[in-house]
């Protein structure tokens, strides 16, 4: 399993995958509002999203797991 993590602390602007959705590499997972930007977070690996840790409006910090793939 691959981990998706945080690159800065910020809010969860918008969730762009489902549980189970095979995503690509550079595909834009989620979106993170820190600072009045939006800040999209890719997937770096080919793969199928295992889990969501994250949800729209949650605050994360750097190095947060937001999602998981198998």
């Amino acid at each position: 399993m691959k981990n998706l993590e945080s690159t800065m602390a910020g809010t969860v602007f918008t969730v762009n995958v489902a549980v189970g959705e095979e995503v690509s590499a550079g595909q834009v997972v989620l979106v993170l509002e820190s600072m009045k930007m939006e800040i999209p977070i890719e997937a770096e690996v080919v793969g199928k999203v295992a889990t969501i840790n994250a949800q729209v409006g949650d605050f994360v910090n750097e190095g947060d797991v937001l999602v998981t793939f198998e």
